[in-house]
């Protein structure tokens, strides 16, 4: 037997999730819309369109839904075109600058984790390639700093097998020459790094010549010589960054809205939160699961005077850190004592 009260409720959830689920279906239909018909030349209106729907619907069914659609359009089994990659990921550049920034570290955080997965599991197809100029155009266009790159590249590297060599030539492709402009140390030390593997697995190769053109692609960007890498045209990219500056309503455009995140952060963003975006640095799992720490913590508290103890309770220091920094702070000599106490 089931009271009425809850036969009602009940009844009242299936009907919100029926609803719910038609109006994400409606959105997901509008959304779709816009992103089949994208292009260059009306890049303006969808943006502004997508805008709006961002206005009109909860932030977070719209990122779900625009990064369903980009991921299912963008990451397929063939190479997909450099020209529609580069529009989709100049669209998220577009509403991340407008929007806010969760849009692109949303759509970022997706791209990241299919692409580690991706390159775990021994997939043929093109889905590699697709997720690494996503994740390059991401860079291109001021939504991640270099940063995330570099970890790639390096990551790329130290695996260093046929198929990371050709994902390191086309992501140096790709950005090289701006990665050069932003940490020309960085990129120094990958070069570095990548001849040393190089030099030591000559053997396990059968074919050396993408090895070899790996490393005069790498000479090549290390002497700025761009002539020395074939294929490589940055007019595409200086065009749509000059459309991604008129459509860029607030002045904040530049480098300041780049996500400085590490791989490992993305990676680990489930169980450590997203401190990225402002309001998600904690998402329900513990940060501090550490018990170490914690006992470090009660250690350094029950040094001090049970008296004062009792004032810090008496004042409402109701946590274990509280607690600590109150102690800290009674008990230090002068301010630089209290300095080195709090850092520890």
């Amino acid at each position: 037997y089931v009271p009425p009260q809850i036969r009602k409720a009940l009844i009242n959830k299936e009907t919100l999730d029926e609803k719910k689920r038609e109006e994400l279906g409606r959105l997901k239909k509008m959304v779709n819309g816009l992103i089949n018909r994208l292009s260059e030349p009306n890049l303006s209106s969808i943006s502004g369109q997508m805008e709006e729907l961002y206005m009109a619907n909860s932030r977070k069914d719209m990122n779900d839904t625009l990064t369903d659609i980009l991921m299912s359009a963008c990451v397929t089994a063939v190479a997909m075109p450099a020209r529609l990659l580069m529009e989709h990921v100049l669209l998220v550049s577009i509403l991340h600058h407008n929007v806010g920034i969760e849009v692109g570290a949303h759509f970022l955080e997706a791209v990241v984790k299919k692409f580690d997965e991706l390159c775990k599991s021994d997939a043929e197809g093109k889905e590699c390639e697709n997720l690494l100029a996503l994740i390059a155009h991401l860079y291109n266009f001021h939504v991640v700093h270099c940063l995330l790159i570099f970890d790639i590249l390096k990551k790329l590297v130290s695996t260093f097998t046929e198929k990371e060599i050709e994902l390191i030539l086309f992501l140096l492709k790709n950005v090289g020459f701006s990665l050069r402009k932003d940490d020309a140390l960085a990129l120094k030390e990958v070069i570095t790094d990548a001849q040393r593997k190089a030099s030591t697995a000559e053997k396990k190769f059968q074919d050396q010549t993408r090895v070899r053109f790996m490393l005069e692609t790498m000479l090549a960007l290390r002497n700025n010589d761009m002539r020395k890498i074939p294929g490589y045209d940055p007019e595409p990219v200086e065009r749509l960054r000059k459309l991604q500056r008129a459509l860029v309503h607030s002045s904040g455009s530049g480098k300041d809205t780049q996500l400085r995140v590490s791989l490992e952060s993305l990676l680990s963003a489930d169980q450590a939160g997203r401190w990225w975006i402002v309001g998600s640095s904690w998402s329900g799992a513990p940060m501090i699961s550490d018990t170490k720490s914690q006992a470090q913590q009660k250690l350094h508290v029950g040094k001090v005077s049970s008296k004062l103890m009792e004032l810090a309770h008496k004042l409402r220091m109701n946590t274990d850190i509280r607690r600590s920094i109150f102690c800290v702070l009674m008990t230090s000599e002068d301010y630089m004592d209290a300095f080195e106490k709090l850092l520890k």
